[in-house]
C-alpha cells in the first residue's frame, strides 16, 4: 500500500472520527474526562510509589522500622488513587460505550430506513447478503473504533503531562521518553499502513460470505431438489477460505506488532534504570525520583497501545463507513405530492402514453395508453415478456414511467401523498410473501381498523375462510418463516386477503391466483366483482376462465397495446390474441 494511500486512509478515518465526536459530543467529553483521568493518575501513582519507596521504604530498611502514621497514610493515599482510577475507568468505558452503541444504533436505523424508502428497482441491483451486511457488519466496523478513541485520547495527554514531569525530574531521563514516544508513534504509522488493506479486504470478504450464504439459504429448495449440495458448500467454500486467509492475515501482522508495542516501553525501563544509575551515583537526582521514572516506564505500555487500537482500527472504520454511506446516498428515490383523492368509492386508473426502460436496457413499455373504468375488472394479456408486470409495478408506483403518466381519478401519481396512495392502492405479486406471523398478523399487519371481523371478511373473499377455520389455532395460527406450514395456493389467497384488508380502492394482481385452482381463482374474482364497495381491479390473467371474466381486456404484444375491448371482441378480432389464449388454455389441460 502506497503511503499517499495510507495518508488517504487516515485523513479518511479522521474524519469519521470527527462526525462521530459532533454527533455525540457529550458522550464523548464525559469519557475523554475519564480517561485523562486515568492518564494523570497513572503518573501521579508512579510517583507516590517513588516517593514511597524512596522517602518511606529505603529507610525503613536502615532504621530496621516504620511508623505506623506512615502506614496509614500509605494505604489511605494509595486507596485514595485506587478509588479514582476505578472512577476514572468507569466513565471512560462507560462513555465510550455508551457512545458506540448509540451510534450503531442510530446508523442501523438510518440504513434500513434508508432501505425502506429506495424503490424496488434499486434493491434489485444488490444482494440481499450485501445488504444484510450494510445494515450489520458495515454498521459494527464503522463504529467499532469509538470504543478505544476516549483511551486514545487520553493517552496523549496522558503523554503530554509524562513528557513534562520526566523534564522536571531530570532531563537526561526525559530524553530517554522522548526518544520512546516518537518510536511508538511510528510503530503504529507503519502498523497502519500494513494493516489498512487487510483489514479492507476482510471487510468485503464479509460481505461476500453473507451474500452468498443468504442465496444458499434462500435456494435451499433449489439446492436440495437438484441434488446441488457438495457443489453449493465448495461454492461457500471458496469464499469462507478466502475470508479466513484474510482474517489470519490481519492476526499474523497484529501478532508482530503486539510483542513489539509491549517490549518497546520495556527497553525504555531498562534505559532509564542505566542511565539513571549514573544519574544517582552523581546525586542528580534521588532514589524516590529513579524509582517513581521507571515505574512510569513499565506501566506506560498499556495506554500506549489504545492509539494502536484506533490506529489499527481505521482502516475498517472507514471500509464499514464507505459501505454504509454507499446506501445512505444511494439516489432514486419516488418523491411524493401532498395530494390526496376524494370519495371512498372505487377508483379509475389511467394509463397515458407511458413509456419505460429497466436502467439502460431496451424499452419495455411504449406509448402504452388504456383505462380501468371505476368499478370495472381490466385484465391485461400478453406473452411472457410483453410487460404485463411492469404495468402492474406502475399502477402503484413501485417505478415511474420515464414518459407519459399514470393517474388515478385524474391525479397523477406522483402528485399523491404516499399514505394516499398506500390508502388507496394494493398490489398481490406474482410471489406471495408471508411474514413468520400468525394469519391474523400476516392480514392485519398492525393497521389501524383492521379488526377480527374484517380479517375474517377479507379471507372470505379471498376464498380462504375455509382453510383457515380448519387450522389448529384458526387466526392466531402460526405459519413459519415465509409461509412454510402452507400450500402455495394457501399463501397467494393469504397475501390476497391481506390486500382486501385495507378495502382498497383499486386493486393489482399480478398472476396472483396462479397456485389456486381455476374453480377458485373464478369464484375470488366473481366474489370481488360483486363486492357491495366495489373495487376497481386490474388483473394480470392467464387461464380463459379468467379472462372472460373481465370487463375488458387491454392485449399487449413486445410492450405495445395492440388491441382493447372484451374477451369475445378480441378472439373475434386479433389472430395473435386468439393463438396466445388458446396456447394458455392448452397448457393448462
Amino acid at each position: 500500500m502506497s503511503s499517499r494511500t495510507s495518508n488517504d486512509v487516515l485523513v479518511r478515518g479522521l474524519r469519521v472520527l470527527g462526525h462521530a465526536i459532533r454527533t455525540e459530543p457529550r458522550l464523548f467529553t464525559v469519557s475523554v474526562i475519564g480517561s485523562s483521568l486515568f492518564g494523570l493518575l497513572i503518573i501521579a501513582n508512579s510517583y507516590v510509589v517513588g516517593s514511597i519507596i524512596g522517602n518511606v521504604v529505603v529507610p525503613a530498611f536502615a532504621a530496621g522500622s516504620v511508623g505506623t502514621g506512615e502506614l496509614a497514610l500509605i494505604v489511605a493515599v494509595l486507596l485514595g488513587i485506587s478509588g479514582l482510577r476505578v472512577a476514572s475507568i468507569f466513565g471512560r468505558r462507560l462513555g465510550a460505550g455508551f457512545m458506540q452503541f448509540r451510534l450503531q444504533a442510530r446508523y442501523r436505523s438510518a440504513v434500513t430506513r434508508r432501505y425502506l424508502a429506495l424503490p424496488p428497482a434499486w434493491h434489485q441491483r444488490h444482494a440481499t447478503g450485501t445488504l444484510l451486511s450494510n445494515a450489520s457488519s458495515d454498521v459494527e466496523a464503522t463504529w467499532g473504533v469509538i470504543a478505544p478513541l476516549p483511551f486514545a485520547v487520553g493517552t496523549i495527554v496522558m503523554i503530554a503531562a509524562a513528557v513534562l514531569s520526566l523534564f522536571v525530574t531530570d532531563w537526561v531521563l526525559a530524553l530517554v521518553g522522548v526518544a520512546l514516544f516518537p518510536s511508538l508513534f511510528a510503530l503504529n504509522f507503519f502498523y497502519s499502513r500494513r494493516m489498512s488493506p487487510r483489514q479492507i479486504h476482510a471487510q468485503r470478504m464479509r460481505a461476500k460470505v453473507s451474500a452468498v450464504a443468504h442465496e444458499s439459504f434462500d435456494g435451499a429448495l433449489v439446492v436440495k431438489t437438484m441434488g446441488r449440495e457438495a457443489d453449493e458448500s465448495r461454492r461457500f467454500g471458496v469464499f469462507v477460505t478466502e475470508l479466513r486467509d484474510s482474517l489470519i492475515a490481519v492476526g499474523r501482522l497484529r501478532g508482530v506488532f503486539d510483542p513489539l508495542m509491549d517490549s518497546l516501553p520495556s527497553v525504555g525501563t531498562l534505559a532509564v534504570l542505566l542511565l539513571g544509575t549514573w544519574r544517582l551515583q552523581t546525586g542528580a537526582i534521588s532514589v524516590a525520583e529513579l524509582v517513581s521514572v521507571a515505574f512510569l516506564f513499565t506501566v506506560l505500555a498499556f495506554p500506549v497501545r489504545a492509539i494502536g487500537w484506533v490506529v489499527g482500527e481505521l482502516p475498517r472504520s472507514v471500509a464499514g463507513w464507505e459501505r454504509v454511506q454507499a446506501v445512505l446516498s444511494a439516489d432514486g428515490d419516488l418523491a411524493y405530492g401532498e395530494g390526496t383523492l376524494a370519495g371512498d368509492g372505487p377508483a379509475e386508473l389511467r394509463f397515458e402514453q407511458v413509456d419505460f426502460r429497466y436502467a439502460d436496457g431496451p424499452p419495455v413499455l411504449t406509448e402504452v395508453t388504456f383505462t380501468v373504468p371505476a368499478g370495472k375488472t381490466v385484465a391485461l394479456v400478453g406473452a411472457t415478456g410483453s410487460g404485463k408486470s411492469t404495468i402492474a409495478s406502475l399502477a402503484v408506483r413501485l417505478v415511474d414511467p420515464d414518459a407519459g403518466h399514470v393517474a388515478i381519478d385524474g391525479m397523477k401519481l406522483p402528485d399523491l401523498s404516499g399514505a394516499a396512495l398506500a390508502a388507496a392502492t394494493a398490489v398481490v405479486p406474482q410471489v406471495p410473501f408471508v411474514f413468520d406471523d400468525s394469519v391474523r398478523g400476516n392480514i392485519a399487519l398492525d393497521r389501524p381498523g383492521i379488526t377480527d371481523d374484517r380479517v375474517w371478511a377479507a379471507l372470505r373473499l379471498a376464498q380462504a375462510d375455509g382453510f383457515v377455520g380448519g387450522l389448529p389455532e384458526k387466526l392466531d395460527t402460526a405459519v413459519g418463516e415465509r409461509g412454510t406450514s402452507l400450500s402455495g395456493g394457501q399463501r397467494q389467497r393469504i397475501t390476497l386477503a391481506r390486500a382486501l384488508a385495507g378495502q382498497p380502492r383499486l386493486l393489482v394482481l399480478d398472476d396472483a391466483t396462479s397456485a389456486v385452482d381455476p374453480r377458485v381463482e373464478a369464484a375470488i374474482l366473481g366474489a370481488l366483482r360483486k363486492r357491495d364497495s366495489g373495487t376497481s381491479i386490474l388483473v394480470v390473467a392467464y387461464r380463459r376462465a379468467t379472462i372472460a371474466l373481465a370487463d375488458e381486456v387491454v392485449y399487449l404484444h413486445q410492450g405495445r397495446v395492440v388491441a382493447t375491448g372484451t374477451h369475445t371482441e378480441l378472439m373475434a378480432t386479433q389472430p395473435g390474441y386468439r393463438d396466445l389464449v388458446t396456447a394458455y388454455e392448452k397448457a393448462d389441460r
